[in-house]
């Protein structure tokens, strides 16, 4: 009887290693973006209404919503940073709940996650 498997190996760590930097470099230009319009959205003006109302709540609700895009893309690149470092400890892919490891397919489609989906969904 096969031994079960409990981290991936070099190879299979290397993999996820390009895909979590492809999706890391992403991010990062995605953030970059959403900064460029944070810092110049002040600058163009209004909505182009004669109501400067309704012009400052489009831009309070335009930046406050930017400001939450770029919270959360800096939240999933200090995510995705993290599986790096799991990766580099040998660590990556390991479910943090069971110990179990996490199925190739849910990495591939969620790099950073931690949990397997059986350990998610029991929170």
């Amino acid at each position: 009887m096969e031994k079960e498997k409990t981290r991936y190996n070099d190879d299979e760590l290397q993999e996820f290693r390009e895909i979590i930097l492809k999706k890391m470099e992403i991010a990062k230009d995605e953030f970059k973006t959403i900064q460029n319009n944070l810092r110049d959205g002040n600058q163009g003006g209004g909505v182009g209404t004669n109501n400067n109302y309704l012009t400052l709540d489009a831009d309070t609700f335009e930046k406050e919503n930017l400001n939450q895009l770029a919270a959360h893309q800096l939240k999933f690149i200090k995510n995705l940073e993290a599986a790096i470092v799991r990766i580099e400890n040998k660590t990556y892919g390991i479910c943090k709940t069971s110990g179990k490891l996490i199925p190739k397919e849910r990495l591939r489609a969620v790099p950073h996650t931690t949990q397997t989906i059986e350990a998610k969904l029991k929170r």
